[in-house]
């Protein structure tokens, strides 16, 4: 047998295993994402798609705490599948479901409306400009229908009221910070990715609700003054919040994020504050 066909079989051999790893690994992330099964609400001619993932070995008389995650804008829509792409897998990893057995929840935002009652202006050179309603006002058809189902889940059976917790990403960042503002009562610990809010909602939930911000110091679609301005408004109504900005890092925040190893730790180390604790 020749060398040239010695290398030229090496060369096949190799390939097909590099098809092989990716066949493998894309079959795998698939069958990941399958264990969020597919739920939809339904409530007064409201409708909201959501995938759920139950905890290992899941039992219905245990009570467990909670999880709900929202997406960003380019996951809108009615295939109760897109608002998977960011920070469902984490939730799968072997390790975080056996230290963090908990329930997850993302819903899906209908693709014409948002989680958040801002309104966003344009330039002529497509700069966006966000303008948050000051005071609650009527929330939007996607916000009117999630604070319907919040409202569900913390009085399912299986779910810990006092380990409630909320986070979302972009468009989810900012309906993180008015669903706080909307139910300051309800989660005991919030992580906003590249949102933003106004910040004279802020005296609603500081003194309730433990957060963990983040944002890219480069972000070009939201900038990261909208998160500044929140976690000032924050502090000074007493919050305790924590602030990570990722330096050179753009609207892609939550890859990083979620990638921090201490995220499920903090989130989990809360409860619900009792009134007086939320006093002092």
């Amino acid at each position: 047998m020749s060398r040239k066909y010695e290398d030229q079989m090496k060369q096949k051999t190799l390939l097909l295993a590099a098809l092989f790893t990716m066949l493998f690994f894309n079959v795998v992330q698939a069958q990941d994402l399958s264990q969020y099964e597919r739920k939809t609400f339904v409530a007064n001619g409201d409708t909201l798609p959501y995938r759920i993932l139950y905890p290992e070995n899941f039992n219905p008389k245990k009570k467990y705490p909670l999880i709900l995650v929202l997406h960003g804008a380019g996951e809108r829509g009615n295939n109760n599948e897109s608002q998977l792409v960011h920070g469902a897998r984490m939730f799968l990893q072997p390790e975080y479901r056996k230290q963090f057995p908990a329930i997850v929840v993302f819903p899906q935002c209908p693709k014409d409306s948002y989680w958040s009652n801002v309104n966003i202006v344009r330039d002529e050179t497509g700069k966006r400009t966000f303008n948050y309603l000051e005071e609650k006002g009527e929330p939007t058809m996607a916000m009117r229908a999630l604070l319907r189902f919040v409202d569900e889940l913390e009085d399912w059976d299986s779910v810990d009221d006092k380990r409630m917790y909320l986070g979302g990403l972009s468009m989810g960042g900012m309906g993180t910070f008015e669903l706080l503002r909307r139910e300051p009562n309800m989660f005991a610990a919030a992580f906003p990715i590249c949102g933003g809010g106004h910040p004279a909602g802020a005296d609603e939930y500081a003194k309730r609700v433990d957060l963990w911000v983040f944002h890219g110091a480069e972000d070009g679609i939201v900038p990261v003054e909208k998160s500044e301005v929140m976690v000032d408004a924050i502090r000074k109504a007493g919050g305790d919040v924590k602030f990570t900005i990722y330096p050179g890092v753009n609207h892609n925040s939550w890859d990083y994020a979620f990638k921090e190893p201490d995220l499920l730790p903090w989130l989990f180390s809360h409860r619900k504050k009792s009134f007086f604790e939320r006093l002092f």
